[in-house]
């Protein structure tokens, strides 16, 4: 039962508004080479902070400025902007599901009759 419902659950989380707004732009994402390339990039520079950051390092200014102004273009970027948008949107939803779902977890956890459906 509770597997039948949580793929219920499923698909229409499928099929909201938030979930298909995410898909899409999540797809002019992968669409835009452009944006891609510097978000791998700030990825790598990411990587190279951290790792500097916990050998003791400091990463170099010039390290940290170009971070910086390759962080700035991403964010700049319309389909980047619409990409965390969905995602914001998709997890808020979520957040909200989630909160159902705990909801009716106490109430289950609270009844003494057991119900099948």
């Amino acid at each position: 039962m509770i597997d039948e419902k949580a793929q219920e659950l499923g698909r229409l989380l499928g099929q909201s508004d938030e979930y298909k707004a995410l898909k899409r732009a999540s797809e002019r994402l992968r669409e835009d080479a452009e944006c891609r390339t510097k978000l791998e990039e700030l990825e790598r520079l990411a990587s190279e902070l951290e790792r500097a950051g916990a050998g003791g390092k400091e990463p170099t200014r010039e390290q940290v400025e170009k971070y910086d102004q390759l962080l700035q273009s991403v964010q700049a970027n319309p389909v980047y902007q619409q990409m965390v948008a969905a995602q914001a949107n998709f997890e808020k939803m979520m957040a909200r599901v989630n909160e159902r779902i705990y909801d009716g977890i106490k109430k289950g956890s609270a009844s003494p009759i057991i119900t099948l459906g």
